[in-house]
């Protein structure tokens, strides 16, 4: 019984990643702007699993890494806030 439980819980737990990753895929297109979207993207290597540094963005896109950086910051809030603001991921 604890196992058969165990493996349940599993793929109910991978079900509600996958939904969650869906629902946040969405919310990076619809919320964030395009420069705001490619270093989100590149940042955490949402496009090719591959993660970037700022100073790579930054020079990939011919633009201080300090100004990545507070691009980065104010993306990672825009989506916390929609994300969270109405109280349910949606």
């Amino acid at each position: 019984m604890d196992i058969l439980g165990t493996d349940v819980d599993d793929i109910i737990d991978q079900v509600d990643l996958k939904l969650q990753v869906k629902k946040l895929y969405s919310k990076i297109n619809k919320v964030l702007k395009d420069r705001e979207k490619v270093i989100v993207e590149l940042r955490y290597g949402l496009v090719d699993g591959e993660c970037k540094t700022q100073r790579e963005i930054a020079d990939m896109l011919g633009i201080s890494r300090s100004y990545v950086s507070r691009i980065e910051k104010r993306a990672i809030k825009k989506l916390n806030k929609s994300l969270n603001g109405d109280g349910c991921i949606d």
